[in-house]
């Protein structure tokens, strides 16, 4: 009986050389006859190949993991816990899918990502770079996550959303259509971002806020409550490094978001009232807001 060390700890175990390919197969692992299995690569504790897929480079099987159809798995890859790869998807270089991450269709996962979880990775999606996803994420259609970005939780991303940077994506929120979430943005709650819609810098679209169409949401501005933004938002910025922005809402109240605030125009009047010490500035950033907003509002009708 031959044994092979599959560095897990567990020592030398009872094992063979996979008849296609050659590669190390644990005898407790399920390999079929028609998966390839090269000869650097190894399965192993109670992971399962079957149909024709492919292990190969230095990639290893392991746990209770499955690679079925025609799935390749290579490079530096690793697939265990009870990771599921399926399909035509491709996990490869140093990438890692692991915990009850389901990878199918013509998925790739590349570089250094890692999905684990409960997330599931479908259709022509790409997850790669030093991305992240995880949670009970779902991405999906042509949608990419990339560079350091970081999807959590429930959100979703697809269509021909991208999300990249340092951008992170959690909660419930969704990115989808063509939209563009990057650098060191934040989505999150139950916020969505759709169309060509661009979020970037470091701005942040939370609560149940929409960001639409064409619209622009970038520095340091904070769209959220129930915002609904289809337009790129009129910013000023204050001297202390507030963003000041008006937006429409779902209740049809135009409202004023800076930092934590969200204020209808007579609550804006109040709080930043004579008493204030920035009221001189605040209020001169008010009225031109609300003249630019009105002029936006107005060109916006006069192209319908």
């Amino acid at each position: 009986m031959s044994t092979y060390n599959f560095n897990d700890g567990k020592g030398p175990v009872p094992a063979h050389q996979h008849s296609n390919g050659g590669g190390w197969v644990a005898d407790t692992a399920t390999v079929a006859v028609s998966a390839f299995v090269g000869p650097d690569a190894q399965v192993f504790g109670n992971a399962e190949v079957y149909g024709n897929a492919l292990v190969y480079g230095n990639a290893l099987v392991s746990g209770d993991a499955r690679v079925s159809d025609k799935a390749r798995v290579s490079g530096n890859a690793e697939v265990y816990g009870n990771a599921l790869v399926s399909g035509d998807a491709q996990v490869y270089d140093n990438a890692q899918v692991s915990g009850k991450a389901r990878v199918f269709g013509n998925v790739e996962v590349y570089g250094n990502a890692v999905v684990f979880g409960n997330a599931q990775v479908s259709g022509k999606a790409r997850v790669f770079g030093n991305a992240v996803v995880y949670g009970n994420v779902e991405v999906y259609g042509n949608a990419v996550v990339f560079g350091n970005a970081l999807v959590s939780g429930d959100a979703q991303v697809y269509d021909n959303a991208q999300v990249s940077g340092k951008a992170r994506v959690s909660g419930n929120a969704k990115v989808y259509g063509n939209a563009v979430v990057s650098d060191k943005a934040e989505v999150y709650g139950n916020a969505q971002v759709s169309d060509y819609a661009r979020v970037s810098d470091k701005a942040q679209v939370y609560g149940k806020a929409q960001v639409s169409d064409n619209a622009v949401v970038s520095g340091n501005a904070q769209v959220y409550g129930n915002a609904k933004v289809t337009k790129t938002p009129v910013r000023i910025s204050r001297s202390d490094g507030y963003d000041f922005i008006i937006v429409p809402c779902a209740d049809i109240v135009d409202r004023i978001i800076a930092g934590c605030r969200y204020f209808t125009y007579e609550e804006a009047d109040e709080h930043w009232n004579k008493e204030h010490k920035m009221y001189t500035e605040t209020s001169i950033i008010l009225e031109a807001l609300k003249k630019l907003y009105e002029l936006q509002k107005t060109s916006k009708e006069g192209e319908m």
